[in-house]
C-alpha cells in the first residue's frame, strides 16, 4: 500500500549533496555534462558565523559549494571539505567522491532533529547560513536504515 504522507509535516526533498575533492573540477564537469553555465563556488561561513557543531563540538570546518538548480524544488550541490572535521570530510576520507546526502526541506528544526534521533538517527553536524535569508542545517546518521545520511534544512 502506498501512502501519500510526508517524512515530516511540510517537508519536501530539496537537494542531494555530492562531496568531490575539487569543487572548481566537478563543477565544470556538471555543467559541462549538463550544458548550463558553471555556478558561482561559495565558501561557507566561519565557526563562529555558522556555529558549525561536530559529534555537538564546534569545529573549524567549512565547506566550499557549487549548487546546480534544475528546477523550482530540486537541486544538485557539489561540497568540498575544507578547515577542521565536519561530515564531508569523514565521508571523503572514508568513501571517497561520492553522493553525501539527501536533504529535506522542513519547518520546526528542533522538532526535526528530536525526531530523527527518536528514530534511531543520531545528530553528526549542525550549523547555519547567513546567505539569502538565512537558515539551519542537520546532517544524520542514517546509514543503518536508509543507506544515506539525511539533512534537514530549515530557511528563516
Amino acid at each position: 500500500m502506498r501512502s501519500n504522507a510526508k517524512p515530516f509535516d511540510g517537508t519536501k526533498v530539496v537537494q542531494i549533496g555530492i562531496v568531490v575533492g575539487d569543487v572548481e573540477k566537478f563543477a565544470k564537469n556538471y555543467a559541462e555534462f549538463f550544458g548550463v553555465e558553471t555556478p558561482k563556488i561559495i565558501i561557507s561561513e566561519v565557526e563562529d558565523k555558522a556555529k558549525t557543531r561536530y559529534h555537538g563540538k564546534p569545529t573549524k570546518a567549512r565547506v566550499k559549494q557549487a549548487f546546480f538548480h534544475f528546477d523550482d524544488h530540486l537541486s544538485i550541490e557539489i561540497l568540498e571539505p575544507v578547515g577542521g572535521p565536519s561530515t564531508w570530510k569523514e565521508f571523503l576520507d572514508n568513501n571517497g567522491e561520492g553522493i553525501h546526502h539527501i536533504a529535506f526541506e522542513m519547518k520546526g528544526m528542533d522538532a526535526g532533529i528530536e525526531r530523527m534521533q527518536n528514530r534511531g538517527a543520531p545528530l553528526i553536524q549542525q550549523g547555519q547560513w547567513t546567505g539569502g535569508s538565512g537558515g539551519r542545517y542537520a546532517y544524520f546518521e542514517s546509514r543503518p536504515q536508509l543507506a544515506m545520511i539525511i539533512e534537514l534544512l530549515e530557511n528563516f
